[in-house]
């Protein structure tokens, strides 16, 4: 389990303010009483890219990578910050200059060892734009991102405000305060590689070295990914089993028979086949907590009609406003979902139903028929409107329901669009091809505001190099980030982030819909099954009886 602690961010206004030092872990033993046997097989789907850390931001890949690699800090279930790496993160003029101490004895499980190189040559990596790595937004903030980011950037240019001081010392400087830098530390885009990545990437991504509780063993395309529990791992999330064996399923109908069947020990997806029925299923194990997840469906700025104007955002608002979310809530996703009511979920402190503006989330077809009214005035609609979705999730019902909502509402021709894979409709979205609306939804990378807003609406995150698919560029909803970004207080930097997503609520590049629960089911042999703070599994605490 994931064991991190409480870490306020830092004060904008402060010297040199000790953020993490020292932390050890909080609770988990380092050892595990399971025998050898106890490999638990989980519910998993085929990864859309190769597993190196920088380009992984989609579940199926994100999951895998969680166990594989372990970074400068971890997230405890409630969102508080622990030092996994890191030894210490300190930071001095007004959040623009961070010193990260590692600590020593550190190891890949090729044996090599873990240093500062081995952070600082990821980094660069990832945020180099030569690399198509989908994460490179997450350093947007460090002095020399910029320059990375031309289109004929040398493939090895490096980020200027980084410094390899000695094996132990990293030496951070940004282009402008960063208070959330050492929350985001935790998440994919920030964690280490041995030399031996850079070598050949694409060799490396079916066959990872990495530095996490567990070790890779295979990856058999599209049936399953094995790893083991690594003997060497020293953090705070020490594996109480044996390994872990994600199981590749395209239907999680299919998964779900399995785990009934006894053939799965695992799943967090449940299908909504069994949405009524999972939590009073005797021969299961059922789990049901709210969660971080949000859910929402992107409406891309390319699409005709929806651009960033003023009949692009009467059309989105009308679209939201003629979508019955409680109904859908209750005869759909049966207690396991909330209807949104910001772009945020509950555990983030950032979170209100009181923004301005919110009203658009609220069923309301009159006025949705009106402000459709409106921008048909500005320019008539004609075609039909889609919402594409991967055939091999849970999406299914919940897209058509709201397709028929809209439909019904504004007297257009709105149909859902299965693809088959979830390798092929993200392949589609994160080269920019959609030529629809399509689902969308997010599982925070951090504990932050930061991660929900900047790393998917900011300007900085749009044109592959992030999670802002849909390419929405707004200079005001940019500069609120950038005020929380370098504000003194998390309560502060909150406002902000409050009043940037009600500028989203004017926009809506993307339409919030729910706040998914975390949802689980195991077999009876089963135990320890625990949620992190943004509701996923902890893999790490799952064991069960042989």
């Amino acid at each position: 389990m994931n064991t991190r602690h409480v870490t306020s961010l830092v004060s904008a206004g402060a010297a040199i303010v000790m953020l993490l030092s020292g932390c050890g872990s909080t609770g988990i033993s380092n050892s595990s009483n399971a025998s050898d046997s106890n490999i638990i097989s989980v519910y998993g789907s085929e990864p859309a890219h190769p597993l190196l850390p920088g380009n992984t931001t989609e579940a199926g890949g994100g999951k895998v990578v969680d166990q594989l690699f372990a970074g400068l800090v971890t997230y405890d279930a409630r969102g508080g910050i622990h030092n996994e790496v890191a030894d210490s993160i300190t930071s001095s003029d007004n959040a623009t200059h961070y010193v990260i101490k590692l600590k020593s004895g550190w190891k890949f499980t090729d044996g090599t060892p873990v240093t500062a190189h081995s952070f600082v040559d990821a980094w660069n990596y990832t945020a180099n734009s030569a690399n198509k790595q989908a994460s490179a937004s997450f350093f947007s903030t460090i002095e020399g991102y910029d320059d990375l980011q031309k289109p004929d950037v040398d493939p090895k240019a490096t980020l200027s405000g980084l410094t390899v001081v000695d094996d132990d010392t990293i030496d951070v400087r940004l282009s402008q305060p960063d208070s959330a830098f050492p929350v985001k530390a935790g998440s994919h885009a920030y964690m280490p590689l041995p030399e031996s990545a850079f070598k050949d990437p694409k060799k490396f991504g079916q066959h990872p070295v990495s530095n996490g509780p567990y070790k890779f063993v295979s990856w058999q395309h599209n049936h399953s990914i094995e790893m083991v529990k690594n003997p060497d791992y020293k953090g705070n999330r020490v594996a109480k089993n044996d390994g872990l064996n994600f199981k590749i399923y395209t239907s999680p109908d299919s998964a779900y028979a399995d785990l009934r069947g006894g053939n799965l020990d695992f799943t967090s997806t449940i299908p909504d086949t069994a949405l009524t029925s999972f939590q009073s299923d005797k021969s299961l194990k059922a789990y049901n907590e709210p969660g971080g997840n949000t859910l929402t469906f992107t409406i891309p700025e390319w699409l005709e009609h929806f651009g960033q104007n003023e009949e692009g955002n009467l059309r989105r608002q009308a679209i939201s406003m003629s979508i019955d979310r409680k109904t859908v809530a209750e005869k759909i996703f049966h207690g396991t979902a909330t209807p949104a009511v910001d772009f945020l979920a509950a555990p983030i402190s950032a979170y209100s139903k009181e923004l301005k503006g919110n009203e658009v989330l609220k069923y309301n077809p009159s006025k949705a028929k009106e402000l459709w009214a409106k921008a048909n005035a500005i320019s008539p609609w004609s075609g039909e409107f889609g919402i594409a979705y991967n055939a091999d999730g849970t999406a299914k019902n919940w897209v058509e329901a709201i397709c028929n909502y809209i439909k019904n509402t504004l007297d257009i021709d709105a149909k859902s669009i299965p693809m088959s894979t979830s390798d092929e409709f993200l392949s589609n979205v994160d080269s920019g091809k959609m030529t629809s609306a399509y689902r969308s939804g997010w599982g925070p990378d951090y504990p932050s505001a930061d991660n929900y807003l900047v790393q998917l609406y900011d300007s900085s995150s749009a044109d592959g190099k992030g999670g802002n698919s849909g390419n929405y560029k707004n200079p005001e909803f940019d500069a609120m980030m950038d005020k929380a970004l370098s504000a003194p207080s998390t309560e502060e930097a909150d406002k902000y982030y409050q009043q940037g997503e009600e500028i989203l609520l004017q926009d809506l590049p993307a339409i919030p819909l729910w706040n998914q629960n975390a949802t689980a089911a195991s077999t009876s042999a089963v135990s320890g099954v625990a949620f992190d703070y943004g509701g996923g599994p902890v893999f790490t605490a799952l064991t069960k009886k042989q």
